[in-house]
């Protein structure tokens, strides 16, 4: 596991948030909570070796910081070993329930009036307990049957005790370790920020299950539970109640007279909806937040979603046919396309397209039906990475959130391919028409672009000729492959010219030995001599170096 240290900032750098400031943490906090760790990092003996399932336990135990970098790392097999990703993506954040009083007083504390003013009563068996949040059901005092998510008190504090922690330790590791191949802790310190934010503000939970609403108008099969919006605060979220049976319970789907594939099919396609139509999706579909109601798809905790503009959701699409049609210069296309703009293009282009040909070598050769998604976004992440193009942090949203759903559909519903339904799902939902007003703006993008290019031409062969009229032009000239052919050559060259000296030696000795020059040592100039030793050693030099370039040779 060692090995694995080749990682990246998942969602690249941004602004610096302040922590302490922000969440009132102290030295005398974190050196509580650093000696929390510690012990619990030796309980595990971590100085020993840690095994996929001693990891994911010492993660549950360390808290919900720590479980959600598990959940993280569980989607990035280039980090860790595929036996510790799979034993990390069943990290579901499941808790001991916190006591049901806690929950009253929580709630009493966010209204700032007694519960029984808002709800008529509240089930004390929670629905499901997580180390984030817990969930009961309730009925208001109007009536309304309804779901209550409540924050476990102090949660975030911990969490931003933990970040704050793990900032401090990645400042540390950049001074000792610049090298490029180091992970980039900034980065992923700062992705856990963004999905703490995002996860512990049940504001924005209620405003996404508004929005997803509002897109499921105009599906009968898919639907999301209605949030009282009078009733959420940044740490409660009241709700409709879902009674109906997860995905995770096949066989009671089967007895209620569901047929699982259908349920399968329409679950894909409506998720291609959402993430390459609508740009607004769920981000974590895992069993838990599929429940079947009333033969409705309902998809509930919407704390994690993603959204996508126009211009990520054609180059989804663009990488998807490019690996259908094993096209690697249109895959590394899409890929450049996310770096901005031409000028940003990567720095070894030839290497980056012999690496999309193992990719499409990989993927390419099976039938799209076939393909697995998430093997293929986790090698085009890691490529990308490799030949520094950053992926937007909308487009690993979407890879984390497709391996989920694929997760799910291989335990629960086995019959559907996801991959194929996507596929004609894309070709489905473009009339004939759409397609020719989408080929027609892409003719006159394309058109536009080589406009600007041969533009752009004109203007640096005018340069040039500048240049060259003023004997200013340089040419640097690199010849692709060609260093062998060129050390063989140089080689060859070095072999003649030392001939050449050597001949040149002996000649001049001859002359100098029949002058009769003196001195004389044995009947022969000294030097003549000298010329005849030297000459000697350089010929039995050009010999065995000839000889250990011809064996070298035979053995590549």
């Amino acid at each position: 596991m060692a090995r694995h240290t080749q990682t990246i900032g998942l969602f690249g750098s941004k602004t610096q948030p302040s922590y302490p400031g922000s969440y009132h943490l102290t030295s005398r906090g974190k050196l509580r909570r650093l000696w929390q760790i510690a012990r619990i990092a030796t309980r595990f003996d971590v100085v020993r070796g840690l095994t996929p399932v001693t990891m994911r336990l010492m993660l549950e135990a360390l808290g919900p910081t720590f479980v959600k970098v598990g959940q993280i790392l569980s989607m990035r097999s280039e980090i860790l070993p595929d036996a510790f990703c799979k034993e990390l993506s069943r990290l579901r954040a499941d808790a001991d329930p916190m006591p049901y009083q806690t929950v009253v007083n929580t709630l009493a504390r966010e209204y700032g009036r007694p519960v029984g003013e808002v709800f008529e009563e509240i089930d004390p068996t929670p629905l499901g307990s997580a180390s984030l949040a817990q969930v009961h059901r309730a009925r208001l005092i109007t009536g309304e049957d309804v779901a209550i998510k409540v924050q476990r008190p102090g949660v975030r504090e911990i969490m931003a005790q933990d970040i704050d922690i793990m900032r401090t330790f990645a400042k540390m590791a950049t001074r000792f370790a610049r090298s490029a191949q180091i992970l980039d802790l900034k980065g992923v310190v700062e992705e856990l920020w963004d999905t703490f934010q995002t996860e512990t503000d049940f504001m924005m939970e209620a405003r996404n299950l508004d929005d997803f609403r509002v897109f499921c108008k105009d599906y009968a099969y898919i639907d999301c539970p209605r949030p009282y919006m009078r009733l959420c605060t940044q740490h409660v979220v009241v709700m409709d109640y879902v009674d109906g049976i997860s995905v995770s319970h096949p066989k009671e789907l089967l007895d209620a007279g569901y047929d699982l594939e259908e349920i399968g099919m329409k679950l894909v396609d409506n998720y291609a909806t959402q993430v390459l139509d609508a740009g607004f999706f769920h981000a974590d579909p895992h069993p838990g937040n599929i429940i079947i109601d009333e033969g409705r798809i309902v998809l509930i905790d919407l704390g994690m979603t993603g959204r996508l503009d126009s211009s990520t959701r054609s180059v989804l699409r663009d990488m998807l046919y490019a690996v259908a049609r094993q096209d690697s210069p249109a895959l590394a296309n899409a890929l450049l396309r996310f770096a901005g703009s031409d000028e940003k293009r990567a720095d070894d282009y030839p290497a980056l397209l012999n690496d999309l040909d193992a990719v499409i070598e990989q993927f390419g050769t099976v039938a799209l039906a076939e393909l697995n998604i998430g093997d293929f976004f986790n090698a085009l992440m890691q490529l990308a990475r490799r030949h520094s193009i950053e992926m937007p942090s909308s487009v690993t949203t979407v890879a984390r959130g497709l391996i989920t759903l694929e997760g799910t559909l291989d335990e629960f519903l086995p019959s559907t391919n996801m991959i194929e339904i996507i596929s004609h799902h894309i070709l489905a939902s473009k009339s004939a028409g759409t397609r020719v007003k989408e080929e027609g703006r892409s003719l006159v993008d394309q058109g536009n672009r080589a406009l600007h290019g041969l533009l752009g031409a004109l203007v640096e062969t005018k340069t040039v000729s500048k240049m060259l009229t003023r004997g200013q032009m340089k040419v640097n000239i690199e010849l692709v492959g060609s260093e062998q052919p060129l050390q063989q050559l140089s080689d060859m060259v070095n072999r003649i010219t030392m001939a050449l000296i050597v001949v040149g030696l002996y000649v001049g000795s001859s002359i100098v030995y029949f002058a009769g020059i003196k001195p004389v040592i044995f009947g022969i100039p000294v030097i003549g001599l000298m010329g005849y030793v030297v000459a000697f050693i350089l010929s039995v030099w050009i010999v065995i170096d000839i000889m250990i370039k011809n064996r070298a040779i035979k053995r590549h």
